[in-house]
């Protein structure tokens, strides 16, 4: 794989709202960018304030045009590593269908050098559809690293398309199983609460009033003297939806100290990760139209902390 993608150049002028503002955070709100990301370009001399170079701690003003040039990521290229413990529920000429195993992303990225499902495939012998960034041809929707369970691949071009149009439209179902923190009030609920990119801190997002819409509907099937386990519909897919939102409502998923949950919690119900696995996935064929839908059981992890959570009561 040779080349990279261009750059993107972003000329904005800066609104009423950011006046005063230091140029990296008004860089940031602008941009979605991380706080930490826009403080970077700045330094770097990727950014010029009504055509100078600004120092990071600057302000911005009303009408000030703000011009970023943001270098594009480098091409990451998908390397075959075989993951035994990663298990085909289903296949046909369109799509794959598999049970990720926690530590294992959706597909190359900048920093991670771990398996991924597309070289877990790969390695396997898999032909992938070449639709998509090169690095993320065939994926369709993604689970977090920490994240185990069912994730549909596209084989060929024709399900890329007609997949990552299913999931635009909202018309995939996607159930998940989270062992959450304490006892949700109400027990059933929705959800809606947009969410942006962290404004501090790279790799976490947070519910923030310019965010992207984003849609959870929860409820309790057992709740124990620590925890709850909830059976959870997305709506929408945004990065880390679910982690997100049980944490804005002082809920986070058991194990995942990023959005705020109790370590001592983890390390008593021997958890080294956020209790969440992708149980179910349906949607219509791509090539069919028929109905199809798949589910998996809780990983070893999982099933113990759980029965650890019960033992608790």
């Amino acid at each position: 794989m040779s080349g990279r993608p261009a750059g993107e150049h972003k000329v904005i002028s800066v609104p009423e709202g950011l006046d005063g503002e230091r140029v990296d955070v008004a860089l940031a709100r602008l941009t979605g960018l991380s706080r930490s990301r826009a403080s970077e370009l700045v330094a770097d001399g990727h950014v010029l304030l009504d055509g100078h170079r600004p120092a990071k701690s600057e302000r911005v003003l009303f009408g000030a045009v703000l011009e970023a040039t943001i270098p594009a990521p480098p091409v990451v290229e998908v390397v075959p590593i075989p993951v035994d413990a990663l298990s085909i529920v289903h296949e046909d000429d369109d799509i794959v269908v598999v049970d990720k195993p926690v530590g294992v992303a959706a597909h190359p990225g900048v920093g991670w050098t771990g398996p991924t499902v597309l070289g877990a495939l790969a390695a396997r012998g898999y032909r992938i559809s070449t639709s998509g960034a090169p690095e993320r041809q065939g994926i369709v929707h993604r689970l977090d690293v920490g994240t185990s369970g069912l994730m549909a691949v596209a084989k060929s071009e024709h399900a890329y398309t007609v997949l990552k149009q299913a999931f635009r439209d909202r018309v995939v179902d996607k159930t998940y199983h989270s062992l959450v923190q304490g006892h949700p009030d109400p027990h059933t609920g929705t959800i809606d609460a947009p969410i942006a990119r962290h404004p501090k801190h790279d790799f976490k997002f947070t519910v923030r009033a310019d965010g992207r819409a984003s849609v959870t509907h929860y409820a309790t099937l057992e709740a124990h003297r620590y925890a709850s386990l909830l059976t959870i519909k997305l709506e929408t897919g945004r990065t880390h939806q679910i982690r997100v939102h049980m944490a804005a409502i002082k809920h986070p998923c058991v194990g995942d100290p990023l959005y705020g949950a109790d370590p001592t919690l983890a390390a008593r119900v021997g958890l080294e990760r956020q209790w969440l696995h992708a149980l179910g996935l349906g949607f219509d064929h791509p090539r069919t139209g028929e109905r199809v839908d798949f589910a998996s059981t809780y990983p070893a992890d999982l099933q113990a902390a759980l029965d650890t959570v019960r033992d608790l009561d």
